[in-house]
C-alpha cells in the first residue's frame, strides 16, 4: 500500500519564503480546497492519506516534502535551508518514524526535499541556497550502504532541482533545460516543457500515473501526446508560495498486515 503524508495549509501561508517569485495575495480559503483537490487525487491514486494538522506559525509548512526525503529502506530528515523552515522537521520525523528508520542532515549541511530527486537506485540532488554541498555528502554516506547514487545536479533560476525536472514515466524525465542541464541525466529521455510555461516541469507520478496543475495546458498536452496518464489538479494558491504538485506530499510503500 502506498502512504502519502501531507499538511493541512497555514493560515498564514501569505507569509511564506519567496526566492524567485514576486509576493502576491494567497487566498487562505481558495489553498485550502485545491489542497483538498489534490489529497483527493492521492486516493484516487490509491493513496492512504495521512494528514497532518495545520501549523499557524510556519506559513510553508503545507509544503512537507522539503523536511524529509523517504526510500524504501529508511527515511532522511532534512536540515532546510531557510532558518524560518526548520522547525517543520518535528512533526514530519514524528509522523515518519513508525514506518521507516529515521537518519537526519545535520549542520552544517542544508538539504531541502524538493532538490531530491530519485530515479530508481539513482539519487539526483539540486545544488541550491536550499541544498548545499556537505547536506548532499552526508545523503550519500547515509544512502552508500543500501545501493543507491547520489548526484549532486547545477540548477539555475528556479528554487528546487524539482521545479525544472521531474519524473512522468520508468525512464522519462520531464524538463525546463534553461533551468537544468540534460546531460546531468545520463541515460533518461526526455519530454520539454513548452517554453511559454516554465514552471511547467513540476509533476507527480504515482504508479506510473501523474499528477499536473492545470495552469500549464501546453506542457500538459506534450505529456499527453506521450501516452503519459494525467490527472490534472488546480493549484493556482500554492504555486503563488513558489510550490508544486510534489511539494504537498510524502508517498512511500507500507506493508499492511
Amino acid at each position: 500500500m502506498l502512504m502519502a503524508i501531507t499538511r493541512k495549509v497555514s493560515p498564514n501561508i501569505h507569509l511564506c519564503e519567496l526566492t524567485h517569485l514576486e509576493r502576491r495575495p494567497i487566498d487562505y480559503t481558495n489553498a485550502s480546497e485545491q489542497h483538498g483537490e489534490y489529497e483527493r487525487a492521492l486516493e484516487n491514486l490509491g493513496c492512504k492519506v495521512f494528514s497532518l494538522g495545520a501549523e499557524p506559525d510556519l506559513p510553508d509548512s503545507v509544503f512537507v516534502e522539503d523536511a524529509a526525503v523517504v526510500f524504501d529502506e529508511l527515511a532522511i530528515i532534512t536540515l532546510p535551508g531557510a532558518d524560518s523552515r526548520k522547525p517543520e522537521t518535528a512533526s514530519v520525523a514524528e509522523a515518519l518514524k513508525p514506518y521507516r528508520k529515521l537518519f537526519f542532515i545535520q549542520e552544517p549541511g542544508t538539504m531541502d526535499g524538493g532538490d531530491v530527486l530519485k530515479v530508481g537506485k539513482r539519487v539526483f540532488v539540486g545544488i541550491t541556497p536550499r541544498t548545499n554541498l556537505e547536506g548532499i555528502e552526508q545523503m550519500r554516506k547515509i544512502l552508500a550502504p543500501y545501493g543507491y547514487s547520489v548526484k549532486g545536479v547545477a540548477v539555475h533560476g528556479c528554487l528546487h532541482l524539482k521545479s525544472a525536472v521531474t519524473q512522468v514515466a520508468e525512464n522519462t524525465l520531464l524538463i525546463n533545460p534553461a533551468w537544468v542541464d540534460q546531460d546531468s541525466f545520463e541515460g533518461m529521455e526526455f519530454i520539454e516543457i513548452d517554453p511559454s510555461e516554465p514552471f511547467g516541469a513540476n509533476a507527480l507520478m504515482i504508479d506510473g500515473e501523474v499528477i499536473y496543475p492545470a495552469a500549464y495546458p501546453k506542457t500538459y498536452r506534450r505529456l499527453a501526446e506521450h501516452g503519459i496518464p494525467l490527472q490534472e489538479v488546480n493549484a493556482s494558491e500554492l504555486a503563488k508560495a513558489e510550490g508544486g504538485v510534489t511539494c504537498c506530499s510524502l508517498i512511500f510503500k507500507i506493508s499492511v498486515d
